[in-house]
């Protein structure tokens, strides 16, 4: 699950000026060790995927469950489904 918050000229100046990313990983995903697994594997893929968003974009990647059992292609496929929808 991704959000993307976009945002726009009037809003605060203090924002950063290049896109930002986070992640949430929730215990229902699994022990810890699944958890980090589960989030090196997302930050790598986002890192991937910075150039294409807008300047001062804050995205939020929430992993789901499923991540747990995920392989590396499978999530960076998810991730970059998402990022197509949200960047629409």
């Amino acid at each position: 699950m991704v959000h993307l918050l976009v945002p726009g000229s009037g809003d605060r100046a203090d924002l950063p000026t290049e896109p930002q990313v986070g992640f949430v990983v929730s215990k229902a995903v699994g022990p810890a060790v699944v958890r980090n697994r589960v989030k090196r594997r997302l930050r790598h893929q986002a890192r991937e995927s910075l150039s294409g968003l807008p300047g001062s974009a804050v995205l939020v990647v929430r992993a789901l469950p499923a991540a747990a059992d995920a392989d590396y292609d499978a999530l960076g496929a998810d991730l970059r489904r998402c990022l197509e929808r949200v960047l629409r």
